[in-house]
């Protein structure tokens, strides 16, 4: 089923209640399905064919999920473009996409039409004198929806490519609705939530987690243009939202601002974080701040979005992400070295691998990268390979470790790095801290920690004096080199960019 099917329901069921806001202008659904339909009028006058891409490159902006739903009731596919992509990347998956058209700001058409080159691409331009708008303004709403089927392409989302060219992300209309489903049941989301959306709609936090199932159950979103912890808390406030999401930075963000004055908020159901492995300190430093108790979640853009979280009400284990979403995806944790599959409450750490409805069939223009292709994303029997090592204990709550290409082998011993971060990250003069491994002249590898100091005046030698007290920071753990910056770097969505420190910190 084509999902611009679900969200013009929803949208003739709550015809005059607000959809989406920003700054002073919001949208109600009426307006939200109209746009949409005249875009796909648009698109079809233009000769769109069933499956053809259509891109955005764009911040959070009120033409973006219209513009999406215009793609999907015309019968295209939508590619969300990474608006923090630097050249290259952003060249390669316009072109690799094979969009015939780009919705983009005014102000990026200089830089996209120097990027392209002569290359087949519309570029449509949002704001009151743009492209998009006077599309959308010129042409008829659309009454009938494209047929498009479970296995037809809804989305290719192209991955960050921190550690090389991005790749496109195959997401079925199967895919995205299993997801949205999944995640309205399992949040017990309704159109009385209100969701503070401060995340990108390019990421599948933005957009499959919070976006899309707040619009299928009628709600209402507030989106943030770009991110200001100020500005989230203001809005947290006057607005009193019981949905959203926080990437982890953001939460240390939060928790940072508020360590030393404490605003209440509480007006949240679910608060969810992630993006990458929190530690446990800038958690409850946002619970003392906000008294906010955040949900954790765990996935990726090859299993759109959310597979792994918690329940409204469920009591946080210490270091456990949740239980799998079950509805969606089937989990089981693999030795990396090979053998039977490790059995919950064992201890024993393995590698995450998916399959069910919300799993990828694939990688756009990569049939190397396919099932069956001998590929070291997929098993034999049809299992993604996540690249991500956990336990799980006896409950079936599942418990992350690292990446697999994370891990630090130092005097022939495996470290986990993320274990380290999590130790260091309760250490009062750290307010952010990243660990990689370096290269050492006897031990091979040495453990390595980049420190974002809390305050001024930290040193690396008063971090180490520390971590030497610490039971958990000896041996092997004990971070042989540490070094002082004043910020980690991240990918577009905010994940700790590990392979950018390799290169400055070899």
């Amino acid at each position: 089923m084509n999902i611009a099917m679900l969200l013009r329901r929803s949208a003739s069921d709550h015809a005059e209640r607000i959809a989406t806001g920003l700054d002073d202008v919001t949208l109600t659904y009426r307006e939200f399905a109209e746009t949409g339909a005249r875009f796909a009028t648009h698109l079809l006058g233009e000769g769109l064919q069933p499956g053809e891409r259509v891109g955005f490159f764009l911040p959070n902006t009120l033409d973006y999920l219209p513009g999406l739903l215009g793609v999907w009731q015309a019968g295209g596919v939508g590619v969300p473009l990474n608006y923090l992509f630097p050249d290259a990347p952003l060249r390669h998956a316009i072109l690799d996409s094979g969009a015939t058209a780009v919705v983009a700001l005014p102000g990026d058409v200089a830089r996209l039409q120097n990027l392209l080159g002569d290359a087949p691409v519309r570029l449509l331009t949002t704001g009151p004198d743009g492209s998009f708008t006077a599309a959308v303004a010129a042409s008829e709403p659309a009454t009938d929806v494209v047929p498009r089927y479970d296995d037809d392409d809804a989305l290719i989302m192209y991955t960050s490519g921190s550690t090389g060219v991005p790749k496109g992300v195959r997401q079925t209309q199967r895919n995205v609705t299993a997801q949205v489903e999944a995640v309205i049941d399992w949040y017990e989301l309704t159109g009385d939530d209100h969701a503070l959306n401060c995340m990108p709609l390019f990421h599948v936090g933005g957009l499959h987690l919070v976006s899309l199932p707040t619009l299928l159950r009628g709600g209402r979103i507030t989106f943030m243009g770009k991110w200001d912890p100020l500005v989230w808390l203001d809005l947290a406030t006057t607005l009193r939202p019981t949905y959203g999401g926080l990437i982890s930075t953001m939460l240390i963000d939060v928790g940072n601002r508020t360590v030393g004055s404490p605003v209440v908020l509480d007006s949240f159901r679910i608060c969810m974080f992630g993006g990458s492995r929190t530690p446990n300190t800038p958690i409850e430093r946002l619970a003392e701040g906000t008294g906010i108790h955040g949900v954790e979640i765990y996935g990726q853009t090859e299993q759109n979005g959310l597979a792994i979280s918690y329940r409204p009400g469920e009591q946080r284990r210490t270091g456990s992400m949740g239980r799998p979403l079950s509805q969606v995806v089937q989990t089981r944790l693999v030795p990396p070295a090979g053998g039977p599959d490790i059995e919950p409450g064992s201890g024993e750490v393995g590698e995450l691998w998916v399959r069910g409805d919300a799993v990828t069939p694939g990688y756009w223009n990569r049939p190397d990268l396919e099932p069956g292709a001998g590929s070291e994303k997929w098993s034999d029997d049809g299992w993604f390979r996540t690249g991500d090592l956990m336990s799980a204990d006896a409950d079936g709550y599942l418990y992350y470790v690292d990446r697999i290409d994370d891990m630090i082998i130092s005097g022939g011993e495996n470290v986990f790095p993320q274990m380290v971060e999590e130790h260091l990250a309760a250490c009062p003069d750290i307010a952010e801290v990243a660990v990689i491994g370096t290269a050492h002249e006897r031990w091979v590898e040495q453990v390595t920690a980049i420190v974002v100091p809390a305050k001024e005046g930290v040193t690396a030698e008063s971090i180490a004096e520390w971590a030497s007290t610490h039971p958990d920071l000896r041996g092997i753990h004990r971070p042989r080199r540490i070094e002082i910056v004043d910020a980690l770097p991240r990918t577009g969505s905010g994940k700790l960019n590990r392979p950018e420190l390799r290169k400055e910190f070899p």
